[in-house]
């Protein structure tokens, strides 16, 4: 297990959590004075009273919770969201609303999960030729449905 470091901005912020032994992702929560209505097709960065540290070796992605997609439309907009091992700013989450009514946000409500994920640095070398392949430069839905 990788050890993450957590700073809430306030003692009533309550810690993400893994809801079972299985879960790859910990539950986000707004932290919010007052209720955030989204609009129909709009989206809105809530806040979620965290900070965090972590190595360099990994990031953390925001995704969204597959219940709220689900019943609700809605999803992480930036799917999936990354938070960089340097960054020490609050952790906020735009939430879109893919559906066709309002949809409210509450203090403590569940919005997205994160999940600390590995990172493999690459190093680009520059060439004049790629080497040849079967697919060569077909793409957007070339090898069928």
């Amino acid at each position: 297990m990788t050890k993450v470091l957590i700073k809430k901005l306030s003692p009533q912020v309550e810690l993400p959590t893994y809801k079972t032994s299985g879960a790859s992702g910990m539950d986000l929560m707004a932290f919010i004075n007052s209720p955030i209505v989204i609009k129909p097709k709009t989206s809105s960065l809530i806040p979620t009273g965290i900070l965090l540290a972590f190595s360099e070796d990994y990031e953390i992605q925001i995704r969204p919770r597959s219940g709220l997609a689900a019943k609700s439309n809605i999803s992480v907009l930036n799917t999936p969201g990354t938070v960089d091992s340097d960054y020490r700013g609050e952790i906020k989450v735009i939430i879109y609303n893919h559906g066709n009514k309002d949809f409210i946000i509450n203090n403590k409500d569940r919005i997205a999960q994160m999940v600390l994920t590995p990172v493999i640095k690459m190093k680009l070398e520059e060439t004049e030729n790629l080497p040849e392949t079967v697919r060569g430069e077909s793409g957007f839905g070339s090898t069928g449905k």
